[in-house]
């Protein structure tokens, strides 16, 4: 961060973010499935941010490989997110400590205490999302080291609730206690200055980092991204009731369509008895892992599924992810210099 009044009052708000993470500036790259691996993430931490690994449905030999390609490139540090409902989620652990991996972002339901035992066993870091206060007092006593508050302006799976309502109802109890990095619709710097003041350490972004030069995501998701704006991100629906679908937020195009017509087939399954619940989440959890592939990998962007946050129409260009950080540093440092 270079100086002036405006940067050196970021980096004091930034720094127990900085401290914790062990990066320049407290800006951690989103867990993206199939975007967030190792050629993003270790830009990410090069340029002087936090990426994270997306483990999202990867087997263990999968997230070993990917984790070891990313220490080949960069020295920086770097964290890895692992979905709680993982059936491997004891393998994927032990991964993470072979690597001595630094940090562990626990995503997607409260995670288990064994699975917290065993990560804070390994003598690394424990960050887990808290969708609302009383979830984030209960991560806290569970020993989590580090909060992640994300609103319902992100995109892929999502909570009810809005950035900035969550920010306001939880952070004044919390921040002082335990670091709490905001994530969803974040865009620009000036987003990132409120927050900090408002008591958090960092924030997260995913949806800004999709078009970076070094992402692998396809030449017509990034397209698709640079075109749209922010109302073309909505939210998928749930067809039955009796099937608790987490909802994922994407650009509309036919997998819309698709994914109901996928929750029909699988609530039948649980009616005729033929799956249990557990499986039935499992299926879906794949489905859009398939989907997203698609999207991501193949650039199929109208039956593949495009997950992206509201702050899709702040992305407007392809860029190095070092301009991006640049950018949002500097509108972060010039918004608190105009306040005096």
């Amino acid at each position: 961060m270079s100086g002036g009044p405006g940067h050196d009052r970021l980096k004091e708000l930034m720094h127990r973010g900085t401290e914790f993470l062990g990066c320049d500036v407290a800006i951690m790259g989103g867990a993206m499935s199939w975007v967030s691996e190792r050629n993003l993430v270790s830009a990410i931490s090069n340029a002087g941010g936090f990426g994270v690994i997306a483990c999202g449905a990867m087997n263990p030999e999968l997230l070993d490989t990917e984790i070891a390609e990313t220490k080949t490139r960069t020295d920086r540090p770097f964290g890895v997110n692992l979905i709680t409902m993982h059936p491997q989620l004891a393998e994927l652990i032990d991964v993470c400590t072979r690597h001595q991996v630094g940090h562990v972002v626990l995503a997607g339901g409260l995670p288990p205490g064994w699975a917290i035992d065993k990560i804070k066993a390994s003598g690394a870091k424990l960050m887990g999302f808290s969708p609302a206060l009383s979830l984030a007092k209960k991560l806290m006593r569970s020993g989590v080291d580090a909060l992640v508050i994300e609103g319902m302006e992100a995109g892929g799976h999502i909570g009810p609730v809005t950035t900035s309502v969550l920010a306001q109802e939880i952070l004044p109890h919390v921040s002082h206690d335990i670091p709490v990095f905001i994530a969803g619709g974040i865009g620009r710097g000036e987003a990132i200055a409120a927050y900090l003041e408002m008591g958090a350490v960092g924030v997260q972004l995913g949806t800004r980092f999709v078009c970076a030069n070094e992402s692998i995501a396809h030449a017509n998701f990034k397209k698709a991204f640079i075109r749209a704006s922010a109302r073309d991100a909505i939210l998928s629906i749930q067809i039955d009731p009796r099937l608790p679908v987490i909802p994922v937020r994407a650009l509309k195009n036919q997998e819309t369509e698709r994914f109901a017509a996928k929750q029909r087939e699988v609530a039948q399954a649980l009616d005729e008895g033929a799956i249990e619940m557990a499986e039935a989440q499992l299926q879906i959890e794949h489905y859009w892992a398939g989907a997203l592939r698609r999207a991501v990998i193949d650039g199929d962007i109208e039956t593949g599924s495009v997950m992206a946050g509201q702050s899709v129409g702040m992305v407007v260009r392809e860029e190095p992810v070092a301009a991006i950080i640049q950018e949002l540093v500097g509108e972060a440092a010039a918004a608190l210099e105009s306040r005096g």
